[in-house]
């Protein structure tokens, strides 16, 4: 089980903050795209494809990257 995390637009997209997704020991954040892209469907394809991953300490938007127990969905921040 990973505790997935939703920040700004892609919190509203989803429509929630965090939930909590049944991904196989080794699922890769190419994996998190594809289950979330069933889940709400392929219209959040392209957000995915821009978004970053913090997963621990990492953040990453390499697909093969490994997940860990809690990961972060953050897309791009505009502003400063």
């Amino acid at each position: 089980m990973v505790e997935i995390r939703y920040f700004a637009a892609i919190a509203d997209a989803v429509g929630k903050s965090s939930e909590r997704l049944d991904l196989p020991a080794g699922a890769t954040v190419a994996d998190l795209r594809s289950a979330l892209s069933r889940c709400y469907g392929s219209g959040i394809d392209p957000m995915l494809r821009v978004c970053a991953f913090l997963i621990g300490d990492e953040l990453t938007r390499d697909s093969g990257v490994a997940l860990g127990a809690r990961v972060d969905v953050l897309p791009p921040f505009a502003g400063g």
